[in-house]
């Protein structure tokens, strides 16, 4: 087999030219050379660190066989004197698909949903690639290592970036000259990330959380696998077996997707590098502690055109602080300490990378920490610091000699010499004639400034009397070429200057005047070239405008804190046997309700005068959308019990200061309703500013969505011809009754293997995380929020669960319970509804008002959900139609946003009531909060001071001066004739149950 692939390896990469030495030559006679090269008298960056005055590079054979001042040169010695010279290591990009083809995506005709493998013998899910290697899809691509080369990379690594597991990427040299000494590593990384692959159109995993849920069972699978337990041949598990000791290249391409993919590998006991995308900056705490080292692109985005108002006014806050901010994080992440790497990725032309790199240096970045990262951290990462990255002995000989330091923006790069070598970039021999002189062409005088670039000048001729004439002039191998225009752009005849540069003072050669008549010219040079100096290039930096936490609008500029507030003469609503409290005080302290009482006093307390307000426990939304990033459903399948929405919350969406607007401080954040069994949810606490992780609800109970209805029969999904099981109400029974009877047969034999006294010495079940989560179910570790709307579908899923002998924990929607109200009763399940939803679906025609008093009236715990962004900001005013409708008391309806999800979700021991020792979250209403005059004042969780209203009308004005600091830049940056885009209106895709991502 090995041999089979090594010469699959040298039949594309070996041309009969470029032959190894044990290979016929039929096309000449072989020329064998051991000669040396030297190069003396240059500044010499062996390393990063290790600069050499005056040395000596001394190569043979495309390696580096020393570097020194005191070098002694054989005999058999090219040298080549680079007195003023600097050489550099060449640069190494470890992230490219260099010379890969981009995998074709699915013909139109093949877009309909698929659901099982078309593959065999390869892993179940067609976006695990891990059999993909880079190496069988390789072609050099001599314009594209151009291009590189000219940017000063002499080594790549390249991979096909298609999948969630992507396979494997090869290591290659950007010799243009020798092909077969290109291929240095056949596989050098393994690969990851988290998007589908387009070659197949399986519908699973359709949504983030899925591609993480796939990666753990992946990983489960492997390890199951590895150990013998199967019985089949799987060519995916076994590359991932085979590539384990390859470094793991994660793609997360974004900060908050770095922190999940290190919370993969954490928990796999792997070490992913992982591949950024330039914001890693907003988050750099959390960034810091993965402990990962980074691959970060430098693809800053162009300023935006903002010369119209009305396009000014479509941007976001974030994106245009993005545009300020984005140039400092090389420096932020050198700052902390994160080790990374640099590549060319993302960028739309690879000639911009000098000028990014030489802006992020500009705002702070070390130069010596940018040659690292482009040097010896990628060879470090990759484990080939003995070949690549330094000019140490042994190395390959790939280095840069350029007119001076590296990252100076003056600095030529002459040359790139890749295992020895020479790529030119620009002439080393070009002599620069730039400068004022005296021309004079058969006795005419005329004054000719040249400036420009050494390897491109520009000319300008004028008479004695200043009338400018026409010209344009050339440099090639040192000799002068000028073509002299005719002021009259009616005549064709011109007059053609040509020379051999001998001296630059005294420039001459033969002219042929626009008759043909052929005479002498000659130029002395009055004064040297002066670069003028760039009014743009001297401005000083833009101001970087403060990271706020979250980076967006309304962000806190710094990390909030507990504090100690005494609330004074409130009304409060304690939702407790003791009711309303009248002119009564509350003390937080330590994040929790420390007293409440009248006159009590505290002198290391902010005091809030309340008087004439109320204080109420923080709303909970039992039922929310809002906060998930890409894709609230997983509906690739019929049962997604193995996704969890704690791996996908988004710390940064600006709905949650909405919320805390709004009075909201827990929500659960619940998958969709795309199928019969969705995922498990996350319960979190709208800290904002702080963490996803932080967020989530400490020690939660565990829950999971299950759906009923239209959704999930996918009666309303416009596929044309949908094949997903079930099709029916009835199907979607016996998708319960299955997975939970595999379920219990899964959960027995887990059990009987761990008690068995041969556990470890007979084979293990599989670790199927799918029937994990619902043997949790089974066994009352977690409970059940179940979409609903029809009545006898309800009644179903009740009896279901009493089969398997569990309760369904809450019918959310449940927009028919009012007829059903005693057996829900009966069977001890909660309701979470809606105040007045109806008729907005065939299936919700019986649904009405008075639903949740007459559930609430049978005894059950009632409460009422937002499932909206923009409902779940005034919860309030949806839990005071329940007065409207149902008679019901304001307190017992307060508690329908309140207590009562509390009590759902299992959480009312810390929050839900104002109770001495509870969680300190609580909010602070202008008057009775079921009033629609009623306005937050101030909202806290745990003590910290989430929202204030005060904070609020500052935060309005400090964002409005700084998106007119941030316009000022952009349109300066227009005048000075930089590069712009259009302002781009960012869509943001609010979800709710039935949203599936496209």
């Amino acid at each position: 087999m090995k041999k089979t692939v090594l010469l699959l390896i040298f039949s594309f990469l070996l041309p009969k030219t470029y032959a190894q030495e044990y290979f016929p030559n039929n096309e000449g006679v072989p020329n064998k050379t051991m000669n040396y090269t030297a190069f003396t008298n240059a500044k010499i960056y062996v390393t990063p660190t290790q600069v050499i005055e005056k040395g000596t590079l001394l190569i043979q054979n495309g390696k580096v066989i020393a570097t020194g001042t005191k070098i002694d040169i054989p005999k058999n010695c090219t040298t080549i004197n680079l007195e003023g010279r600097s050489i550099y290591p060449s640069f190494i990009d470890i992230y490219t698909s260099f010379g890969i083809e981009k995998p074709k995506g699915i013909s139109r005709t093949e877009r309909n949903p698929l659901y099982d493998t078309k593959r065999t013998g390869y892993y179940w899910n067609e976006s695990i690639r891990s059999e993909t290697n880079g190496y069988e899809s390789f072609n050099y691509d001599q314009a594209k290592a151009e291009d590189l080369l000219k940017a000063g990379f002499g080594v790549v690594g390249t991979h096909v970036p298609d999948g969630i597991a992507r396979g494997t990427g090869t290591l290659i040299a950007l010799n243009n000259f020798d092909k077969s000494s290109q291929l240095l590593s056949y596989k050098i990384s393994n690969h990851f990330g988290f998007t589908k692959s387009v070659t197949t159109n399986q519908a699973y995993p359709s949504s983030l959380m899925g591609m993480m849920a796939l990666l753990r069972q992946m990983y489960h699978d492997l390890d199951w696998y590895k150990k013998g337990n199967a019985t089949n041949k799987d060519l995916s598990l076994e590359a991932l077996t085979n590539n384990e000791k390859l470094v793991q290249i994660f793609a997360s391409e974004d900060k908050l997707n770095s922190l999940r993919a290190s919370k993969i590998a954490k928990e796999f006991g792997l070490n992913y590098i992982l591949k950024g995308n330039g914001n890693e900056f907003e988050r750099i705490e959390e960034i810091k502690k993965t402990n990962s080292k980074f691959i970060i692109p430098i693809n800053f985005p162009v300023a935006y055109d903002v010369s119209d108002p009305n396009q000014a006014d479509q941007m976001e806050l974030k994106d245009l602080r993005f545009w300020n901010q984005a140039p400092t994080n090389l420096k932020v992440l050198s700052d902390n300490g994160i080790i990374f790497a640099l590549t060319t990725d993302k960028l739309k032309k690879i000639e911009d990378f000098r000028p990014n790199l030489l802006k992020a240096i500009k705002y702070g970045f070390d130069k010596t920490k940018a040659l690292e990262a482009l040097t010896t951290v990628p060879a470090a990462i990759l484990g080939k610091s003995n070949e690549i990255g330094t000019l140490k002995t042994g190395s390959l000989a790939n280095f840069v000699i350029t007119s001076g330091e590296i990252f100076d923006e003056k600095t030529t790069l002459y040359e790139n010499w890749v295992q020895g070598n020479k790529f030119v970039v620009n002439d080393i021999t070009t002599k620069d004639i730039r400068g004022n002189y005296d021309l004079t062409i058969n006795n005419e005088k005329y004054k000719w400034k040249i400036d420009g670039e050494i390897a491109a000048p520009k000319s300008e001729i004028t008479t004695l009397d200043s009338k400018k004439i026409k010209s344009k002039l050339t440099l090639s191998n040192n000799w002068v070429s000028t073509v002299i225009k005719p002021n009259d752009s009616t005549k064709t005849s011109f007059t053609r200057l040509i020379g051999y540069i001998e001296n630059v003072q005294n420039l001459s050669g033969k002219a042929v005047l626009f008759n043909g008549t052929e005479v002498n010219w000659s130029a002395v040079q009055t004064a040297p070239f002066i670069k003028a100096m760039d009014s743009a290039k001297v401005e000083k930096n833009n101001r970087i405008m403060p990271i706020t936490f979250p980076n967006v609008a309304y962000g806190n500029l710094k990390k909030l804190e507990t504090q100690t507030i005494l609330f004074k003469n409130a009304t409060v609503w304690t939702n407790e046997k003791e009711g309303i409290l009248e002119q009564t005080d509350v003390l937080v302290k330590n994040g929790k309700i420390a007293a409440i009482g009248k006159n009590i006093s505290d002198a290391s307390a902010t005091v809030v005068d309340a008087k004439g307000k109320h204080l109420t426990s923080g709303i909970v939304d039992e039922h929310s959308h809002i906060a998930i990033s890409n894709g609230v459903n997983e509906g690739g399948h019929n049962s997604s019990a193995e996704v969890t929405i704690q791996d996908v919350v988004n710390s940064e969406d600006i709905n949650i200061y909405r919320d805390l607007a709004g009075g909201v401080t827990t929500s659960q954040l619940l998958h969709g309703s795309a199928n019969p069994i969705g995922g498990r949810s996350a319960i979190v606490k709208w800290k904002w500013g702080a963490s996803a992780d932080e967020m989530l609800y400490k020690n939660q109970p565990g829950f999971i969505k299950f759906a009923l209805g239209e959704n999930v029969k996918q009666a309303n999904w416009g596929i044309t011809n949908p094949t997903r099981f079930p099709q029916t109400r009835m199907g979607v029974e016996q998708v319960f009754i299955d997975y939970f009877q595999r379920a219990k047969e899964y959960d027995l034999a887990w059990k009987k293997y761990n008690s068995s006294s041969k556990k470890g010495k007979e084979k293990a079940p599989r670790v199927d995380l799918e029937l994990q989560t619902l043997a949790e179910i089974l066994n009352k570790e977690r409970f059940i929020s179940c979409h609903s709307y029809v009545q006898s579908e309800i009644l179903m899923l009740m009896n279901v669960a009493e089969k398997f002998d569990f309760r369904v924990n809450t019918f959310t929607h449940i927009l028919e319970g009012y007829k059903v109200a005693d057996k829900m009763k009966e069977h001890g399940v909660g309701a979470s509804t809606f105040s007045d939803w109806w008729a907005y679906k065939f299936e919700v025609n019986d649904a009405i008002p008075f639903n949740g008093p007459i559930m609430h009236n049978a005894g059950i715990v009632v409460a009422y959900n937002s499932d909206d962004a923009e409902m779940s900001r005034r919860l309030n005013q949806e839990a005071a139609k329940a007065v409207k409708y149902g008679n019901v008391s304001e307190e017992d309806a307060w508690k329908f946003v309140t207590l009562n999800p509390a009590k759902l979700l299992h959480i009312d021991d810390k929050v839900g009531s104002i109770k001495v020792g509870k969680d300190a979250d609580i909010v602070l209403w202008s008057t009775n909060p079921l009033s629609i005059y009623a306005k937050v004042e101030k909202t806290l969780i745990e003590g910290i001071v989430y929202y204030d209203n005060k904070k609020d009308e500052e935060n309005r004005v400090a964002i409005a001066k700084e998106r007119n600091e941030l316009i000022g830049q952009l349109l300066q940056e227009k005048n000075k004739g930089m590069i712009t885009q259009e302002p781009k209106k960012t869509e943001k895709v609010e979800y709710h149950c039935d949203t599936m991502e496209e």
